[in-house]
């Protein structure tokens, strides 16, 4: 059920999915929601996921259960396809958890969070985002760069689920307040500016975490203002390019701040 479809941003949603698209949308300022569409159906997460990944590392730092200083040394059979750096540098290099963290957040490196996964704990994961209230929304299995096959566990997202996870980040609730606040450095982090913050003016401070399979394309983040701070969940599934996904998410990103009244053309 969409909420408040007469607007700019219900309009882009309706012609999107009239071309054959699937979106699932949440938007929320200091707390409220303030509109939804597939607010509660599930859609791959992809590497939006990773935000939830990097919750757990931090509630494990605060609890003492490991060091973000500790060293890992990457060896061959570590290495996984698909996004990132890490597969490509030759065996054998040390690095620090806190340096995993940033190469799964920045540039959503694949071998990174499989090894921040292994040290958090699947369950440990799983069991923070239900701690969380994102009750429809799991990690299932580690990142492969591509989508589960039919003996895997697929990685899920419900939007309001992410909007709650963002809003705990925000709130200084996911963890510590200086874990929530080095978390929310790390989403700042992001590379691709393609998507949530493709009409964001120079200087906004945003932040995001995207994912990405054949015929998904997400962003899920955070814009702060004077004004106040709004969270945006978005998921899309069976465009045809992603240069046409980036494009329609974008422009959704656009409208739902301007509802927000965090851009201009948008009204309080």
């Amino acid at each position: 059920m969409t909420q408040n479809p007469e607007t700019p941003l219900g309009d882009i949603i309706r012609k999107a999915e009239a071309g054959g698209a699937r979106i699932g949308l949440v938007l929320s300022r200091d707390g409220t929601v303030l509109f939804g569409h597939r607010a509660q159906e599930r859609f791959l997460s992809a590497s939006v996921v990773k935000i939830a990944i990097m919750v757990e590392i931090y509630r494990a730092a605060d609890a003492g259960r490991l060091r973000l200083e500790a060293p890992v040394t990457v060896t061959a059979p570590m290495m996984a396809k698909g996004s990132g750096v890490m597969n490509r540098l030759v065996p054998g290099y040390t690095v620090q958890v806190q340096d995993l963290l940033y190469l799964m957040m920045a540039i959503s490196d694949n071998t990174a969070t499989n090894l921040l996964i292994e040290r958090a704990g699947m369950a440990a994961v799983n069991a923070t985002m239900a701690d969380l209230g994102m009750a429809g929304s799991n990690l299932g299995r580690p990142m492969l760069g591509r989508p589960a096959t039919a003996d895997e566990i697929e990685n899920i997202a419900v939007p309001m689920d992410y909007d709650r996870l963002m809003q705990a980040i925000l709130d200084g609730r996911a963890a510590s307040q200086g874990a929530c606040a080095a978390m929310l450095d790390l989403l700042r982090a992001q590379q691709n500016e393609r998507r949530l913050a493709r009409h964001l003016p120079a200087g906004a401070d945003w932040g995001s975490k995207t994912g990405t399979l054949d015929g998904v394309v997400n962003d899920a983040g955070f814009l702060r203002t004077a004004d106040g701070t709004a969270c945006l969940s978005m998921f899309t599934q069976d465009f045809a390019r992603m240069v046409d996904a980036e494009e329609v998410l974008g422009d959704m990103a656009q409208a739902a701040f301007r509802l927000a009244g965090l851009l201009d053309g948008g009204s309080r």
